[in-house]
């Protein structure tokens, strides 16, 4: 059957596919461009669930406000490339996964995944699609929706960091400048209050480990496990870190200046906790010089 090239470039056009899977599939379908689309859609659904297993670490954190700025919604989508992550197609999914977060606040990724735009297709839909397109597993890893009594604060750092602060009090500067402030120091809690009984006894346990070692008098080795504790904690905790624009200063007392309280924030960092494979460089070269048999050739 004589396919003709405007065809083609229909077909492509509607699906972004490669000319000559176009062409196979209006091949397949006699020319019909409608039954064609069909088939490449589910052809590319298909191969999506393939590609599911491989490690997406790459990929996009974006957030978006509400008109109000009362609410934000922040998301991370994955792929396997920075390649990938940069180019517009990804980008404009990854907003749209943002956008529809934040009008219809879900209450997990499968339900987001679930949410219909517009009138086409569900976002996890979309995201299949997506594979079949660009050739890499895509993933919506994770979302937050926040609001703030008052003041929130939003702020991505490139593509990679997002942070959400809320706070009561204050001003809107002071929240954007939190959140920018937790994107580079990644407090994993609020104040000192908010750790967890178990992490402290464990931090305790270590350092009082660490002092005895020094062979100090008992009564010296609990004041030290404790100074030391402190600033372990303080380390960790939002309130207890020194300010990213002004070292001399530490958050709670930024925060007492100012008569405001953080209610709540969420950091998001591309891939972070995923495991990511280390190839083998000289394996791989190996892999492709040996022939189906397993002799090296030369």
């Amino acid at each position: 059957m004589n396919i003709t090239a405007d065809a083609v470039r229909q077909l492509r056009e509607r699906t972004g596919a490669g000319m000559m899977e176009c062409k196979k599939a209006l091949v397949e379908t006699k020319g019909d461009l409608d039954a064609a689309a069909e088939l490449m859609r589910r052809q590319g659904l298909a191969k999506a669930d393939k590609k599911a297993t491989r490690v997406a670490a790459e990929g996009l954190v974006v957030a978006v406000k509400s008109a109000d700025s009362r609410t934000a919604a922040m998301v991370e989508v994955n792929c396997e490339t920075d390649f990938v992550a940069r180019g517009p197609d990804f980008g404009a999914f990854a907003f749209t996964v943002a956008e529809s977060a934040l009008r219809e606040g879900p209450a997990t990724v499968e339900a987001l995944g679930a949410l219909h735009p517009d009138v086409g297709e569900s976002l996890d839909e979309r995201r299949r699609g997506l594979v079949a397109k660009l050739g890499e597993n895509i993933s919506l890893r994770r979302f937050v929706v926040l609001s703030s009594p008052e003041h929130l604060g939003v702020y991505v750092h490139g593509t990679r960091i997002g942070a959400l602060v809320a706070v009561k009090g204050g001003s809107a500067e002071l929240a954007r400048d939190l959140a920018m402030h937790i994107s580079w120091s990644n407090p994993r809690y609020l104040s000192f209050s908010h750790v967890p009984a178990e992490v402290v006894a464990k931090e305790r346990a270590i350092l009082t480990e660490q002092a005895q070692g020094e062979g100090k008098p008992p009564e010296i080795v609990a004041k030290m496990v404790e100074g030391r504790l402190r600033k372990s904690l303080s380390e960790i905790t939002l309130t207890g870190q020194h300010f990213v624009k002004d070292q001399e200063l530490t958050i709670e007392k930024l925060l007492k200046g100012a008569g405001a309280e953080v209610v709540a924030f969420e950091r998001f960092e591309v891939g972070a906790g995923i495991e990511k494979k280390a190839d083998d460089f000289v394996a791989g070269v190996m892999a492709q010089v040996k022939g189906s048999d397993g002799a090296v050739r030369h």
